[in-house]
């Protein structure tokens, strides 16, 4: 984690790197309770080994025994509440000098001097806040889950805009079952004081709780975490083993950016989902109405070309849906993958497709009385027509006209929807079987095309009115 500042109260002026683990353990015979962040430094100084032993247990001041430090709380134990309570991380130093050797053990850290404080400074990123308040706004909960005490995060979690009061700490997250703790992560804001290990349970009990989760992450610490969460992200200064678990790197260390993917990965969701719906009930249309139609027909209702024609033409508008404009109350909340949701609807939606096949069918027959070329050229200009209007009503849960479609879709549907009323009277296409139409017949295709938006428009507002 970056610093924005370091102070350093220490005897003397040699530099060092602190490396951290957590432990439960004695320290010099004397029962530590709890769980606290234990550092082990070695420095070579003068021809002597130091080694510099860490905690966030504080006592008395320089020139003590670190044995003698829980003796006497009361001189820095409200210094240390005081530099936690604004933000400021502090470590207690103690240190011994010991024979020049070539390696140092375990058993070295003892008899050790007390000297002084580290102090770490981090402030939250600038923005981070609005991005938070921007996050929540998506539906998206952000939780602070960290190994720093209580108290740091407490303060950390107040600047971004967090419920300070909804806090647990590793200590607590012990006494709780696997399935109790399910429903207390889900309620908890701030974790804090955790292990790697108990990083993971967290993730885990949030995803038993059906949430997608997302982890981000920068120190080894994090990487079962990591491992654990739906989608994990990390940052290019971070250490490698976070980078190596991470599903993405982020190039800068700004929120807005977990923000503006969220709401581009939920746009790109809204419109393949678009696709999806338009395809499957245009297509089960079409082909019930293929189907129901060879059976009373002395012909097939369409040649191999003219419906290979239908659908290359069909699916160029398609193209523009990837590029579409989404509508906000897509994108205001996570969704999820909805089988049955697809089903219903491509039933429902084709069933209307091919009742209006039908009575194109009836109006063929009996009032113009079409020839097998003729009904052919027909169907061939009513079914494309509807396949390009359907993406243009299905596209939105609102009224299709209260939502502009993307330039793409639209041009693209509009200029398909001329050439498909072309097609009859165009050069060459007697090689697919097409003769010019009657522009009556024209006419009243045009008007079957839109009694059919109109049904869609208002089976659309039935099935969304059913459909949360």
């Amino acid at each position: 984690m970056t610093m924005d500042e370091v102070s350093v109260n220490v005897y003397g002026n040699t530099a060092v790197a602190f490396t951290s683990q957590q432990e439960k353990s004695k320290l010099n015979g004397k029962d530590i309770s709890g769980h606290y962040h234990f550092t082990n430094v070695w420095v070579k100084k003068d021809g002597k080994w130091q080694v510099v032993a860490s905690q966030i247990l504080l006592g008395l001041g320089g020139g003590r025994k670190v044995s003698d430090m829980r003796r006497s709380p009361r001189r820095l134990w409200p210094r240390y509440e005081g530099w936690s309570r604004q933000g400021i991380r502090v470590i207690a130093v103690a240190v011994r000098n010991i024979a020049d050797k070539t390696s140092c053990e375990r058993d070295d850290e003892r008899d050790m001097t007390f000297a002084g404080f580290i102090t770490f400074l981090d402030r939250p990123k600038e923005g981070a806040n609005k991005a938070i308040l921007d996050l929540a706004r998506l539906g998206v909960s952000v939780k602070l889950i960290t190994g720093d005490n209580k108290l740091v995060a407490q303060h950390i979690a107040g600047l971004v805009g967090l419920r300070a009061d909804r806090l647990l700490t590793g200590q607590e997250l012990d006494e709780y079952h696997e399935e109790a703790l399910w429903h207390v992560a889900e309620k908890t804001d701030i974790l804090a004081e955790v292990d790697p290990n108990q990083k993971e349970r967290i993730i885990l009990s949030l995803k038993k709780m059906g949430h997608v989760v997302g982890f981000l992450g920068d120190g080894v610490n994090d990487a079962p975490a990591m491992h654990a969460a739906d989608t994990s992200l990390s940052v290019e200064s971070a250490a490698d083993v976070a980078r190596e678990a991470a599903d993405f790197v982020l190039l800068e260390r700004d929120l807005d950016i977990i923000r503006r993917g969220i709401e581009e990965g939920r746009k790109t969701f809204a419109n393949t989902l678009k696709y999806i719906l338009t395809t499957t009930s245009a297509n089960l249309g079409n082909m019930v109405s293929m189907a129901a139609a060879s059976l009373f027909l002395p012909f097939l209702p369409l040649t191999a070309g003219q419906i290979l024609l239908n659908n290359f033409l069909s699916d160029i508008p398609a193209v523009g849906i990837a590029d579409d404009s989404v509508d906000p109350e897509l994108v205001d909340r996570p969704r999820r993958w909805d089988i049955r949701f697809i089903g219903r609807f491509m039933i429902e939606f084709g069933v209307v497709s091919s009742t209006f096949d039908f009575i194109t069918f009836a109006v063929l027959l009996t009032v113009f009385h079409a020839t097998t070329e003729t009904f052919r050229t027909a169907w061939f200009v009513e079914s494309l027509l509807t396949e390009l209007v359907i993406a243009l009503v299905v596209r939105t849960r609102r009224r299709f006209y209260q939502s502009r479609p993307g330039a793409v879709l639209l041009w693209s549907t509009v200029i398909l929807a001329v050439l498909s009323l072309a097609t009859p009277y165009l050069p060459f296409v007697a090689t697919l079987g097409f003769v010019p139409l009657p522009l009556s017949l024209l006419a009243t295709l045009s008007g079957i095309t839109l009694l059919y938006v109109f049904a869609t428009e208002l089976g659309k507002a039935w099935f969304y009115r059913r459909t949360p």
